[in-house]
């Protein structure tokens, strides 16, 4: 238990953690280059990175009808005595590249789609608005939705909204065109208009499943996009899927390219995915995920996969998941990913997010009772001491996406019911100096060499860094003896600290004055990463 201990006393000393609280349940959590933007089940929020309020908007008003037949446009007019619709926000999608904030939902009591386009840097600014859906139409919890780059055969490069959405048999009368998976327009530009499902070659591409579904997390890697998923097909136990796509040629190309793959964590049949991340960088797409041993919340495991894409097996030939009208006749089994790795084993984990940091991983695991636990890993898949970065009080739930903040990377947004916390991935000031700096084995600090202080890597010039080293059981320094051809003993001094190699020649080893009994001399010159001192007879005659 001392871990947990020192990992709160950080927490207190360190820096501050910053929040905000609403009243009403979180919905969706989004963090831009420039912003932060929350939305919940009445009020819209843009925060600065420190999460002061910036502008807000309330998201109840009224359906007036629209020119279409059959579809009602929303208003939020905060003046009105009488509101009877709410702007429920499935989807929240910062588009850097356009400017702009995508903000999709569904609004009266027949949980009709409709979406807004948002000035990025104001949210009070409107856009563009449509009544269309684009993502679920019940609750967001089990779908997930981001966007999508697709080279086009044209050679340009398209932005795409992909929504992979929980069991989409579970439809209203307004959007009879959903599928499990699908691919709409970002803008105007594209063929079709802005939020269109139609390929060039028309129709509406999609991906189909018969299966019970429940979408944990998806990404883009270059062109390969990941898609992972729990499925219960035909009444069996649940398995835990992988969906590669790749994104290229087409909207309908893209969707068709579909290969799967089975996860098998170490609880073996009935595991469930709870909380997924990838591992930055790196040849092989490495990928970490929150696996739940007998199928519920409690009995929980962080497990390291390599997901690198499958490209040899034919594609459009997934057992659980098609584009054709019907389901394929004798599918073949897809293959079965094992783990690489168990990291970390701990009761109610909800939530993890990674980074990479030169040959460390860290994650930022969040749990059900209301802590974020930082768990460093090395080269090895080797795990240091895990400590407690976070601790709320009382039982307070950590949501599945933690995210870092894009800018400074040093901080973490962690959401809960009703706040949303910045927390600081690090509290490297905390040490005071080099011994407890490097001891912690924390891959985000470095002891800075001319300002005497445990800093973050970035705030210290690269000449002048002392890091840890690259595996978790590596001494900082150690030492051996030797006998010399001519009877002498020596004893050899290694440091591990990880020194860029450009600017080791500013270091050195060296023995203190103190011990010059010790030492009948040095030899050869001291050079880092290792000194040799040749020990004086009369010590080695009192050692005997």
């Amino acid at each position: 238990m001392i871990f947990f201990l020192l990992g709160l006393l950080c927490s207190i000393w360190g820096e501050p953690v910053q929040g905000f609280n609403f009243k009403e349940d979180l919905r969706q959590l989004a963090v831009g280059n420039n912003s932060v933007y929350i939305a919940t089940e009445e009020n819209f929020y843009q925060l600065s990175h420190d999460l002061t309020l910036i502008h807000s908007l309330i998201q109840r008003g009224i359906l007036k009808s629209a020119d279409q037949l059959d579809k009602e446009e929303f208003y939020r007019d905060p003046m009105k005595a009488v509101l009877n619709a709410t702007f429920s926000v499935n989807v929240l999608l910062p588009f850097e590249k356009n400017d702009t904030l995508i903000s999709c939902g569904v609004t009266g009591n027949k949980l009709c789609g409709f979406c807004e386009v948002l000035d990025l840097k104001n949210i009070s600014k409107l856009v563009y608005n449509e009544s269309i859906q684009v993502g679920p139409q019940r609750s967001s919890s089990g779908s997930v939705s981001f966007l999508v780059d697709v080279k086009e055969d044209s050679g340009q490069t398209e932005t795409y909204i992909l929504s992979a959405i929980k069991n989409p048999r579970d439809t209203t009368d307004c959007s009879p065109d959903l599928k499990t998976i699908n691919l709409q327009n970002t803008n105007h530009k594209q063929h079709g208009d802005i939020f269109s499902w139609c390929g060039r070659s028309g129709g509406k591409p999609g991906i189909q499943t018969e299966a019970d579904v429940e979408f944990v997390d998806g990404f883009q890697i270059n062109s390969t996009v990941y898609l992972f998923s729990n499925v219960a097909s035909g009444g069996k136990t649940n398995k835990v899927r992988l969906i590669w796509l790749q994104a290229e040629t087409s909207k309908t190309e893209t969707l068709k390219s579909l290969r799967g793959a089975t996860l098998s964590s170490s609880g073996g049949e009935g595991s469930r995915l709870l909380a997924s991340s990838v591992i930055p960088g790196g040849q092989q797409v490495l990928w970490s995920g929150v696996f739940s041993v007998d199928g519920g919340e409690s009995n929980t495991e962080l497990l390291l996969f390599d997901v690198s894409p499958d490209l040899n097996r034919k594609p459009n030939t997934d057992p659980d998941f098609y584009t054709s009208v019907d389901k394929p006749q004798n599918p073949p089994v897809p293959v079965l990913l094992k783990h690489k790795a168990v990291l970390f084993k701990q009761n109610l984990m909800s939530s993890v997010l990674a980074v990479r940091l030169n040959g460390w991983m860290v994650f930022f695991i969040g749990t059900a009772d209301g802590q974020i636990i930082k768990l460093p890993v090395d080269r090895n898949y080797q795990p240091s001491c895990p400590q407690i970065l976070y601790r709320t009080s009382g039982d307070n739930k950590v949501f599945p996406k933690v995210q870092l903040d894009p800018v400074d990377q040093k901080h973490l947004y962690v959401p809960f019911k009703n706040q949303v916390k910045r927390v600081p991935v690090s509290n490297c000031r905390t040490y005071q100096n080099v011994k407890d700096c490097l001891s912690a084995q924390d891959p985000f600090c470095v002891w800075c060499v001319s300002k005497k202080s445990c800093l973050f890597k970035d705030d210290c010039r690269a000449s002048e860094r002392l890091s840890i080293p690259d595996e978790s059981k590596q001494e900082i320094v150690s030492h051996r003896f030797l006998k010399g051809s001519t009877g002498e003993m020596k004893i050899i001094i290694q440091s591990h600290l990880t020194i860029e190699k450009k600017v080791q020649s500013n270091f050195t080893c060296d023995f203190s004055t103190t011990s010059s009994q010790l030492c009948k001399k040095q030899e050869p010159k001291p050079q880092y990463p290792q000194c040799t001192c040749i020990l004086n007879d009369p010590f080695l005659a009192d050692g005997q």
